[in-house]
């Protein structure tokens, strides 16, 4: 499904090497973790995928090579998204702040006399839509760069053939450290690293807090195995080791096993590698137990108002550390982030959230860097001019930095927890 300008979804030659796609699961070495590896759907398609993009070509008047996806009036950006599968709330939520951030720019006259054209593309969190969508934005409506795609596996799945037909992946919508690691010059982030994320969390609580014995409660996955890798990295660190751990699949519905081995282990702080659903789900079992006096602690995947409002009370208490708090209408909000507000409410009927905040500000760098990089507008000019940003403090007061050799632009995080139905900022600027 296309949402914006450009045709339906092709069947083109990235489509057809997602269907040749088969397990790989190379085990990393020296993290402390024996028994799990990560799986990497994008080494399947270093060979299956074909490339399709045309790439930026010399005009031989003496100008730059003219960039796919720029014209004399317009450059144009496209996504592959979730709108309507098990992630929509992150999908939607950046696209709709994305839109607003575009369409105003696009009414102040765009860039350098150009316009922006966003092309959404639904591949509602599934790697072989992912794939076809990108295989569409690449190879037909020829794009400049891609914008806030969302998820792990999904970009994982056509990172690799978009890295080799140029095209940029700008802000994508996961915290995976595959999107930072290895270095990549087209990869640029403005999202929380989960594993960052969960070092900085058991930084603080074991030294802030003295909590000592520490567990992890996660998804049998490529993420939740990355957070599990944090724990045991930050506890090597600081002279300890995990005491209890508990894997479920991510459809897991009954999680009282679970909390019953955590609770006989006697753990005092559990690192979470968990999203939305199973996040309310173990919070509920443990609070059906009656079981208290731990701390429960998530990252940016599952940090969300539907978490903090569960009828029941469960989510009290619960912390996450996170790159941006949500907003709340009767938050002290600067006058910027007050119109913006309000307008989003206007425009959507629903009050934006992170993923809101999160799109909106990916576009916003866009634009500052499209403006930094001129008229004569090349790929490389643009991953130029993101990094020339080092310094840079967003609409909601948010710092971030760019350069030639980081390309992660976020390295604190901000510690939240529930408290009365909502979020409530405990601290900010946090490390490990």
């Amino acid at each position: 499904m296309t949402h914006g300008l450009g045709p339906t979804l092709g069947d083109g030659p990235l489509w057809r090497g997602a269907q040749a796609l088969a397990p790989c699961k190379p085990r990393r070495a020296g993290d402390g973790l024996h028994r799990v590896g990560k799986r990497l759907v994008a080494c399947a398609t270093l060979v299956a995928l074909a490339a399709c993009t045309p790439a930026e070509t010399d005009t031989g008047d003496g100008a730059p090579p003219a960039a796919p996806g720029v014209t004399d009036t317009e450059v144009v950006f496209g996504t592959h998204t979730d709108l309507s599968g098990p992630v929509a709330i992150w999908g939607v939520g950046t696209v709709n702040g994305a839109r607003m951030r575009f369409d105003a720019a696009n009414a102040a006259g765009g860039v350098h006399g150009r316009t922006i054209r966003f092309i959404v593309e639904d591949a509602q969190y599934q790697v072989p839509r992912a794939i076809q969508a990108a295989n569409k934005l690449i190879g037909r409506d020829n794009i400049f760069a891609m914008l806030i795609a969302l998820g792990t596996p999904t970009n994982n799945a056509v990172m690799t053939q978009q890295f080799r037909d140029g095209v940029p992946n700008l802000f994508p919508v996961t915290g995976a450290r595959s999107m930072v690691e290895p270095f990549n010059p087209l990869m640029v982030m403005q999202h929380g690293i989960y594993y960052d994320e969960v070092r900085a969390a058991v930084k603080y609580f074991v030294e802030e807090q003295g909590k000592q014995t520490v567990c992890a409660i996660y998804q049998d996955t490529d993420y939740g195995i990355e957070i599990v890798e944090a724990v045991h990295d930050q506890l090597a660190a600081q002279g300890l080791t995990i005491t209890e751990t508990s894997a479920h699949k991510p459809d897991a519905t009954d999680f009282t096993p679970a909390i019953l081995r955590l609770r006989n282990a006697n753990c005092d702080l559990v690192l979470m590698g968990t999203v939305h659903r199973d996040t309310i789900l173990v919070l509920e079992a443990a609070r059906k137990m009656g079981w208290e006096g731990v701390a429960w602690v998530g990252n940016n995947a599952a940090y969300g108002q539907v978490i903090a409002e569960q009828e029941s009370g469960s989510g009290e208490g619960y912390y996450a550390f996170v790159h941006m708090a949500r907003l709340y209408p009767d938050d002290d909000m600067s006058p910027a982030a007050r119109a913006w507000y309000d307008a989003y409410m206007e425009r959507f009927g629903v009050e934006p959230g992170l993923p809101a905040m999160e799109g909106w500000r990916a576009a916003d760098l866009v634009l500052q860097a499209l403006e930094t990089a001129g008229r004569d507008l090349t790929r490389a000019g643009l991953m130029a001019a993101i990094e020339s940003m080092t310094d840079v403090t967003d609409m909601f007061g948010y710092r971030l930095s760019f350069g030639p050799e980081d390309h992660n632009g976020v390295s604190e995080s901000t510690l939240s927890v529930v408290r009365g139905g909502r979020w409530v900022t405990l601290a900010e600027a946090i490390s490990y």
